[in-house]
């Protein structure tokens, strides 16, 4: 990066690569509440409906490792600037589909430029700040961008597709693309040339190290995350059908209906998780937020076909979206505070895989259930994959408590102190 004016140059930068997040984030999820329109629009069918979302998530969650090692080899700027390239014309594209075969092409070359752009995103962002109070701020942003873009896709995806066509579900990013292009080549600088690093990597073929893969504390919130991406994105799809096709709203309403849950997701997860946290244990808050998220699920299952909001799906919604808020910061921070420094870009990589693995497999799994089964059915298997994701996050919680003892003596609040086998 630029080392000039370092201040204002980071803080450019900074907004470059948020806004490129932005972007990505956005057009995995403006696009679901515009589905029912896409299908009577295009022709597609049930279960074909699932790789409008599916196309993007597909090479987005198997090229993020690959497109990660490949700004290594070739320099971060190169592999951002040519994936914005590639998801910029692709979106553009989509908008333009004039049936499912094209509509579906477009997405997934989306995916491919998303995930050339994304994989580099957070070793960039690292590399701007040497203070490691500033590199967390700047994260912190990094995930409140992540939990708002979700929740901007589906309120624009509802206000765009009634006010004037599906298309421009698609045709939004186009020129936030080009401007975000634009300012990518006057403040992102090219990384440094690292000759020795390269022929390092060059000789390795393992794109995630083995220091990762055979460490527990890392794989197993991977695990849970992976239950978590699997019901969300599950979640997602099957209530944006259910409001449109069960309870008759367009797709404007159908946008301003998922409000409950964000403010839920918002409260519990900016207000109420890291408070938990410090006072129970990460482990246990996302025991209790795998509970709540399950709970939730179920209140889906048993939603009627011709329900009400405020009394069948308002409640299901508060309660999974506390659940999911509880949870999601806990069990992120976990997997990455288990990974040594060295290993953080494999870490990270390794993780978003994680979450888009969930969302991709989940979502074809589940709609294809729900397609053949029903809508019910597609939910009780999304809750049976967070029973999965609480029984390891039992185990590991049951693990953090092994590894304190009780310690008698003065306590200023009464209470026995605790501290680390290591200490006892």
């Amino acid at each position: 990066m630029r080392t000039d004016a370092r201040t204002g140059s980071h803080r450019w930068a900074m907004w470059v690569l948020l806004a490129t997040q932005l972007m990505v984030i956005l057009d995995g999820t403006i696009v679901n509440v515009a589905l029912p329109t896409i299908r009577d629009d295009l022709g597609f069918s049930d279960a074909g409906l699932a790789w409008v979302v599916n196309g993007f998530f597909v090479p987005f969650a198997l090229l993020l490792l690959p497109s990660g090692r490949l700004g290594d080899l070739v320099g971060s700027r190169r592999v951002f600037v040519t994936g914005l390239v590639v998801f910029t014309a692709a979106t553009a594209a989509a908008g333009l589909a004039t049936g499912p075969a094209v509509l579906v092409v477009a997405r997934v070359a989306q995916g491919v430029g998303g995930a050339l752009t994304s994989a580099v995103v957070l070793g960039m962002i690292a590399a701007l700040y040497d203070d490691a109070r500033a590199r967390a701020r700047a994260f912190a942003l990094v995930a409140f961008v992540g939990s708002a873009g979700a929740s901007i896709g589906v309120l624009s995806g509802g206000l765009l597709t009634d006010l004037a066509s599906w298309r421009w579900v698609f045709w939004v990013n186009v020129p936030i693309g080009l401007a975000v292009l634009f300012a990518a080549h006057a403040v992102l600088d090219e990384t440094p040339d690292v000759p020795g690093l390269r022929r390092g990597l060059s000789r390795s073929r393992a794109l995630v190290p083995r220091s990762l893969v055979s460490d527990r504390a890392f794989l197993l919130p991977n695990l849970v995350l992976f239950t978590m991406t699997v019901a969300g994105f599950s979640f997602q799809f099957l209530t944006a059908l259910y409001l449109q096709d069960s309870l008759g709203l367009d797709a404007l309403r159908t946008g301003l209906a998922y409000l409950p849950v964000t403010l839920a997701i918002a409260v519990s997860s900016l207000g109420v998780s890291a408070r938990l946290a410090a006072r129970f244990g990460q482990e246990q808050v996302m025991v209790a937020g795998l509970v709540l998220f399950m709970a939730g699920m179920l209140l889906m299952a048993a939603l009627p076909d011709h329900g009400s909001f405020a009394v069948h799906v308002v409640p299901g919604f508060v309660v999974m979206g506390a659940g999911f808020g509880l949870a999601m910061p806990q069990v992120t921070a976990l997997a990455m505070a288990a990974a040594p420094s060295r290993d953080a870009g494999a870490a990270s990589g390794f993780v978003n895989t994680t979450q888009q693995a969930g969302g991709v497999v989940g979502l074809a799994v589940v709609a294809t259930v729900a397609a053949g089964e029903g809508r019910a059915a597609g939910f009780l298997l999304a809750a049976g994959a967070l029973v999965l994701g609480a029984l390891v996050a039992v185990y590991l919680a049951g693990a953090a408590a092994g590894r304190r003892c009780p310690v008698a003596g003065p306590h200023p609040a009464g209470r026995v102190a605790t501290h680390t086998l290591e200490g006892c």
